[in-house]
């Protein structure tokens, strides 16, 4: 494979999002789904954790996540459920898709609200069905991999929490349960349906055009603060970050935009992440090599070109049955550890959360199925250069989703069906029918961002 920096059209930005919701079939899916689970691993209730940074596998049975509370869904394995809600979540009980009792705890409020209560933590877990015999499995948002003896007890959830189950639950079992959902071969939230990727890419395509626009207004001169405004997007909740960053990072210990002008020669970064998918670019701001700094002008042929060869062989790679042990394999070969010192996953699962978990490692038993939804992730640092990042994501569907994705969401199909041929035609990248690219961008790296024309591409044989 043979890669060159040529002339390059420009992709198009879309601008026809609008969201997609959640529909109440596919909710009632996910509920079917996780009881399916409780009783496969033989528990009794699964007690299910969320906060403002941690909520989707609490909202992938509510449809909601806490704003900025703790809460807590209790499911039996009869699919009783008790929504157990701070002071300023209550009224959501009533939206809930999970039909639920609601419980108040207002210890999960915040600091000097009001706390006034009969009952302590342990009463309000055992209003919520909790008793002695049980086997209950604990839900946070980490599913611990350690594979250290001593650390296969590890819970994901407060302590204060496990404690109250515990007291109610002597002689019974209290166990991590977070697989349910993040496991990489199994867990559900790494699988979903039509309604979900159409949800999915509104997020993921509207980043990748938010990024795209702000690429094209970077000029030096102007400061982070005035790119990153190209980054707004209707009020939609990040899943990361926003990067916008040029020259030295991290000043001072600021990780969001400052009022800092951009400079001919600087390394740049922006990353937008919005539920469904993440864009990230990391370049240089130059129009030509001679305006990279002195002993970084070689940065395409030495950093960019092997990056950009194993993303265009990771896109070409992924598949239905693809190996992901043979993935991690072949992109080490292509890209070596040892040289471009790449450290983790390259690739992982993504959807309401920017990485749930990866099925890319070494020795991984997985391969891939449709219904999943994956981010191009691969990160190189070679000293004394730049970095360099063109990370969008993708999800895979076989004949008869992508069918029920054409029929029941046109104008998400359509936008699918531009970005492959784009990839194609302008970057010689040829996917496989059930790859869909969910960012307007996919494939697309401009090294050197002044200049508009150029970009790197896999030449045609």
């Amino acid at each position: 494979m043979n890669i060159v920096y040529d002339k390059v059209s420009m992709p198009i930005a879309h601008e026809n999002y609008f969201p997609v919701d959640i529909s109440a079939d596919t909710m009632k899916e996910h509920q079917q789904n996780v009881l399916a689970k409780i009783e496969k691993y033989g528990l009794d209730a699964v007690i299910i954790y969320a906060d403002r940074e941690h909520g989707s596998n609490f909202a992938y049975l509510t449809g909601f996540e806490p704003r900025f509370e703790e809460a807590a869904l209790v499911l039996h394995r009869d699919g009783t459920s008790y929504l157990m809600l701070g002071n300023e979540n209550l009224k959501m009980g009533k939206y809930s898709f999970i039909k639920s009792k609601v419980v108040h705890v207002p210890h999960f409020s915040l600091p000097n609200q009001p706390m006034e209560t009969i009952k302590s933590m342990k009463e309000l877990v055992a209003e919520a069905g909790i008793h002695d015999g049980m086997k209950i499995g604990c839900v946070g948002w980490k599913h611990f991999t350690s594979s250290l003896k001593e650390e296969e007890n590890l819970l994901d959830i407060p302590e204060f929490i496990v404690e109250a189950i515990k007291q109610n639950n002597p002689t019974g079992v209290v166990c991590r349960a977070s697989n349910i959902f993040l496991d990489a071969e199994n867990g559900l939230r790494n699988r979903v349906n039509a309604n979900e990727i159409a949800h999915y890419e509104f997020g993921a395509g509207l980043a990748s055009s938010k990024v795209l626009k702000a690429l094209n207004e970077v000029e030096p001169g102007k400061t982070e603060m005035e790119i990153a405004e190209k980054l707004s997007a209707f009020g939609q909740p990040t899943t990361v970050t926003t990067i916008c960053a040029a020259g030295e990072r991290f000043t001072n210990a600021v990780v969001f935009p400052r009022n800092k002008q951009i400079q001919k020669g600087d390394r740049m970064s922006i990353t937008f992440g919005l539920r469904g998918g993440l864009t990230s670019r990391a370049a240089y701001v130059a129009n030509e090599k001679a305006d990279l700094p002195k002993n970084e002008q070689d940065y395409i042929e030495k950093v960019a070109m092997p990056y950009y060869k194993a993303a265009v062989t990771w896109y070409e790679m992924i598949g239905i049955g693809q190996s992901c042990a043979e993935i991690y394999q072949t992109i080490e070969e292509v890209l070596p550890k040892d040289i471009y010192h790449w450290t983790l996953n390259p690739g992982h699962y993504t959807s309401a959360d920017e990485w749930t978990a990866s099925p890319m490692y070494t020795d991984s038993e997985v391969k891939l199925e449709s219904g999943m939804m994956l981010q191009m992730d691969i990160i190189p640092s070679v000293s004394g250069y730049g970095g360099v990042s063109a990370e969008d994501g993708i999800a895979i569907a076989d004949e008869q989703l992508r069918n029920q994705i054409r029929e029941e969401y046109p104008e998400t199909w359509k936008r699918i069906e531009a970005r492959r041929a784009y990839m194609k035609s302008n970057l010689g990248i040829v996917l496989k029918d059930e790859i869909l690219p969910m960012s307007d961008i996919c494939g697309y790296l401009r090294p050197l961002i002044l200049n508009h024309g150029y970009a790197l591409k896999k030449e045609k044989v």
